[in-house]
């Protein structure tokens, strides 16, 4: 069910919605379903340094960028954050972001919890959701029968998971995804609400305040 677009509420702010999560926790999954039942949400492209995996292409799951145009970007004060995961460096275009936002346009970052922090500081009013899993041994185990990645690879991820998340108390929304579908209504429950929050609506109304006074 596609519920409730910008289009609905006319004239407002648009939302930044970030999704954090260690890595196997079931975010991008999450993600898929979540713009596959909301109405409006555009998806925040991010500039990467890492090579494209099989079926990806530039300019839909990554902008795929060398290290040195990264660098030269970063200089240059485009991004509104960035950092270095598993040796590969991210980062969100400062620009796209206001542009969406002032044009009322939801965008979702899906970004780490360095991503998270400076983005937090730039744009205050970003909702944020950190998806969790049931437990250490579930991560573990779901990292393993993915058959992706080797088994150093995995010890890696598992162990930057365990830094990650301790920060979970820096997050709006927390989310555990044991039942996927429970999960699944839980974030699409989340963005619903927040395109109601006041900030988010207060050219609108201010519009319909106009109209009580002086009357």
């Amino acid at each position: 069910m596609n519920a409730l677009g910008p289009n609905d509420l006319p004239n407002r702010l648009g939302s930044v919605f970030v999704i954090s999560a260690p890595s196997g926790a079931g975010k991008t999954t999450l993600i898929q379903k979540l713009r596959a039942s909301v109405r409006g949400l555009a998806f925040s492209v991010s500039y990467s340094t890492r090579p494209p995996r099989a079926g990806e292409k530039n300019g839909r799951e990554y902008f795929f960028v060398s290290a040195e145009e990264f660098k030269r970007r970063k200089a240059q004060g485009e991004f509104v954050e960035w950092a270095r995961v598993h040796s590969h460096y991210y980062g969100t275009s400062w620009r796209k972001l206001r542009e969406a936002q002032e044009a009322g346009h939801d965008i979702l970052l899906d970004i780490d919890v360095q991503g998270h922090r400076k983005l937090r500081r730039r744009i205050p009013e970003t909702v944020s959701i950190f998806v969790l899993p049931p437990s250490f041994a579930v991560l573990e185990r779901r990292l393993r029968d993915r058959h992706e990645d080797a088994p150093d690879v995995i010890a890696e991820r598992l162990a930057m998971s365990r830094k990650e998340v301790a920060h979970w108390k820096e997050y709006d929304y927390l989310i555990v995804n044991d039942r996927l579908s429970v999960a699944a209504e839980a974030l699409r429950n989340i963005v619903l609400a927040s395109r109601l929050r006041r900030q988010c609506q207060e050219r609108r109304i201010e519009d319909i305040i106009g109209t009580f006074i002086g009357g």
